[in-house]
């Protein structure tokens, strides 16, 4: 929630109703509450939210407040249904809450919780859990216990993500397909494996050594989730780094906005088809996204300029994948991508550059990333001249194959599209310019503005191979037509 807005307010004060009633049958006299379960329970879901709001841990507390579930799918499988869900009302109070409205969202989050145990409690019950889990002398009724478990958690994730999507449409306005879509898919095999956790530590905890032997589950669990939040920090790390340089790059040079990121997906289009790892697919998006960040270090007049290039001014364009390479060459996660970003306008035969590397001493991602860039740049639409059909694109890569480009990935981006296609979302309009000649408007109606630049594309003739993969022959041309 960016803010409590009209829907919102309504919303969560509903949802917080709704989980008071859920808790008011452990509240009243004589409803037989075991409050020594519960207050220990309650409190060891404190202990797991305080950390958040310690400056001393920073940030380095699991993923993120109110996310330790397998302590309360614990609760649910040992306690009545209104009992257990009260356990998650404290911590989610006074957990860490890193956006505002703090006050909203932590009622939201305490009242979210509180439903999702009971209804987790309430199925496990209705099951015959709590009777599987063995205590008093009794062993616990194994595999069958791991049933009515499976079940609850099972429930604990469709409410919960029920819960998250409703509150999506109510305090963003996103359409019930947007905001459901993918949610459950996603958290539903993490919550079978809390559930797991939460009947190993509900089986110690029943068993002889009573609740301290829980902790045998509980502290290796914390630490699990603090090391896999660590990880998805980081890589959200990642992302925003790499996000910031397409960024930069795309505001200095507005003719090819949108370029990098459609190399990132057709890299990958073809990387999958030659079957590379998954690891080093990631690899390989990045080296397609980061390909051109060396234009950060040329001039602006230059990457802009209409008229034909002066020689100078074309050593300077060259120059662009050692200054992308300089610019990454710190950053450790990129792997086999910072080769990819300085050796991607090398040629099979040798006369690319910076290098003049041939053959197979041009790095595979450089290889793969080559083919993926002239395919954009051709295929796109930009202010200066239009886009080729998908199937003129590929016949010029394969003429092209063996002295430019390498014939294995030339013939792997067949493959990817053949398989999947390239949508039109890809093809569109990479500069938010008026006057893109052929776009149209919403209406129908032509978008006017400016002309194309002088010495663009438009006066090339076609039969000849592509420079840096635009179509465009050797001789004068304008930083435009450099830009793919």
């Amino acid at each position: 929630m960016r803010a409590t807005r009209g829907a919102a307010r309504a919303y969560i004060p509903a949802v917080a109703v709704g989980a008071l009633w859920c808790v008011l049958p452990a509240l009243r006299t004589g409803a037989g509450t075991p409050w020594v379960t519960v207050a220990l329970l309650t409190g060891l879901y404190l202990v797991c939210e305080l950390p958040g709001r310690c400056p001393f841990f920073g940030s380095s507390v699991p993923i993120r407040a109110g996310s330790f579930f397998p302590l309360l799918l614990a609760a649910a499988f040992l306690l009545p249904p209104a009992a257990a869900a009260l356990v998650a009302v404290p911590g989610s109070l006074v957990g860490r809450v890193e956006q505002p409205p703090a006050t909203a969202r932590r009622v939201w989050r305490a009242a979210q919780l509180t439903v999702t145990v009971w209804a987790a409690s309430s199925v496990h019950g209705l099951l015959g859990g709590p009777a599987t889990l063995g205590g008093s002398g009794r062993l616990p009724d194994l595999p069958y216990a791991i049933l009515p478990a499976c079940a609850a958690a099972l429930a604990f994730s469709l409410v919960l993500t029920a819960l998250d999507g409703s509150i999506l449409v109510a305090a963003e306005r996103l359409p019930l397909r947007r905001a459901w879509s993918g949610l459950l898919p996603r958290s539903l095999g993490a919550h079978l494996v809390h559930g797991l956790a939460g009947l190993m530590m509900a089986v110690l905890w029943r068993g002889p050594h009573g609740p301290l032997s829980a902790l045998i589950v509980l502290l290796p669990m914390y630490i699990s989730c603090w090391v896999f939040a660590q990880y998805h920090r980081e890589h959200a790390a990642h992302r925003a780094t790499i996000r910031a340089l397409v960024q930069a790059v795309d505001i200095k040079d507005t003719y090819t906005r949108g370029h990098s990121e459609r190399v990132g997906r057709a890299s990958v289009l073809i990387a999958r088809e030659l079957g590379m790892d998954p690891d080093r697919l990631e690899v390989v998006r990045f080296a397609g996204i980061l390909h051109d960040v060396g234009k950060l270090g040329v001039p602006t007049r230059v990457l802009r300029k209409d008229g034909p290039l002066t020689p100078e001014e074309r050593q300077v364009i060259e120059l662009h994948p050692e200054y992308g390479h300089e610019i990454v060459r710190g950053i450790g996660f990129l792997g086999e991508a910072r080769a990819a970003i300085l050796h991607h306008h090398e040629r099979l035969d040798g006369s690319g550059y910076p290098y003049g590397l041939s053959g197979r001493e041009i790095p595979e991602f450089a290889r793969v990333v080559a083919v993926a860039d002239a395919f954009d740049a051709m295929t796109s639409t930009r202010s200066y001249r239009r886009g080729r059909p998908v199937p003129a694109a590929l016949e010029e890569l394969k003429r092209c194959a063996g002295t430019q480009f390498d014939p294995q990935m030339v013939r792997a981006l067949v493959r990817g599209l053949e398989r999947h296609g390239w949508s039109a979302v890809t093809t569109a309009v990479t500069a938010d310019e008026p006057g893109i000649p052929g776009p149209r408007s919403e209406s129908g109606k032509a978008v006017p503005g400016r002309p194309r630049p002088s010495g663009g594309l438009d006066r090339v003739p076609p039969p000849q191979p592509p420079a840096d993969g635009l179509g465009a022959v050797p001789g004068p041309q304008s930083a435009a037509d450099r830009r793919g």
